[in-house]
């Protein structure tokens, strides 16, 4: 019996350590597996992903998506000989508020001294719900800003295990070599988007955005002093490291006009907050009809060429007069 038990016992412990060697070997495995995977993650990915990926920048873009796509940091380097980043996400993942501001702490070069940072500003990315009193009903708290520890990893395992809920193999399948995705994020945080811009697609898209989104968006929020006081808490940041400018993204005339009934002072606040902090602001809101945007919001590729020409002009002026 004592001799049967002690056979049993070890059949027993051998069978399990054969098991568990089993298991380890397809753990080790799945880990390799995921870790090839992982490391084709592009612009292809998704539209985040690559705001998390590069080195930590010293001239920064702030904003919503209208600054995602209007501005290119490639039209910024050639014009003031700086390479730029990108760190604009879209309204409900990167409007201005002390989320956005622990982010881009993580985000930014710690050693920058004399950047130049361009924050976008319009009456949404400055907005809240009427009824979010407190910042836990802030929507970005949903955001990969608020979870995000490591911003310049490639590639980045953190991202992709907190946010990527696709399976992985589409990394791998739908990486940019096989071809670029309608919204392609480019290492420098440009999300260039690729749509049909015959007349009637554009006005579909922007009566689906205007008449809908954004009106129905109208009614339930207002521009809001939590948001605006952290608008100036990122300004008083940057200010130590660098030069701000504030800027305001023209959009077509039928949004423009939503947003004058929206908020009819918003020109003013963004120039007591430009006072205040003796930063620029370049309000280019009535230059509407000087471009082409995909949906009344968002300026297509090719104007956001011109238009961002046009910021880095304004800057360059703004430089030669100030050392007059």
């Amino acid at each position: 019996m004592l001799i049967s038990g002690i056979m049993n016992l070890f059949i027993f412990n051998f069978s399990m350590k054969k098991f568990l060697f089993k298991i380890s070997l397809y753990l080790v495995g799945c880990v390799i597996l995921f870790a090839i995977l992982g490391s084709f993650a592009d612009g292809n990915t998704d539209d985040n992903y690559m705001h998390f990926a590069v080195e930590k920048p010293e001239n920064i873009i702030l904003g919503d998506s209208r600054g995602s796509q209007a501005v290119l940091p490639s039209v910024l380097q050639a014009k003031l000989h700086q390479k730029f980043d990108n760190f604009a996400l879209n309204v409900v993942e990167s409007p201005y508020g002390p989320i956005y501001l622990k982010a881009l702490k993580r985000k930014i070069n710690p050693d920058t001294k004399n950047g130049i940072f361009i924050l976008t500003v319009d009456p949404w990315n400055l907005s809240l719900n009427k009824t979010a009193h407190r910042y836990e009903d802030f929507p970005e708290t949903k955001s990969p800003l608020n979870t995000m520890y490591f911003y310049d990893l490639s590639p980045n395992y953190e991202y992709l295990l907190r946010n990527y809920t696709r399976s992985w193999f589409k990394i791998f399948t739908e990486r940019a070599d096989k071809g670029r995705s309608n919204t392609y994020l480019h290492k420098d945080g440009w999300l260039e988007v690729n749509v049909n811009m015959q007349k009637d697609s554009v006005a579909t898209r922007e009566k689906n955005k205007i008449d809908i989104f954004y009106t129905n968006l109208s009614k339930k929020q207002a521009v809001s002093p939590m948001r605006i006081n952290a608008l100036e808490d990122i300004i008083k940041f940057l200010k130590p490291k660098g030069t701000v400018y504030l800027v305001r993204i023209p959009t077509s005339e039928k949004l423009t006009k939503l947003e004058a009934s929206y908020s009819p002072d918003f020109n003013q606040k963004m120039r007591s907050i430009s006072d205040k902090h003796a930063v620029k602001y370049f309000d280019f809101s009535s230059d509407a009809g000087k471009y082409d945007y995909t949906d009344g919001n968002h300026m297509y590729k090719k104007s956001g060429k011109i238009f961002t020409a046009t910021i880095a002009d304004s800057i360059l002026f703004s430089t030669k007069t100030l050392f007059k």
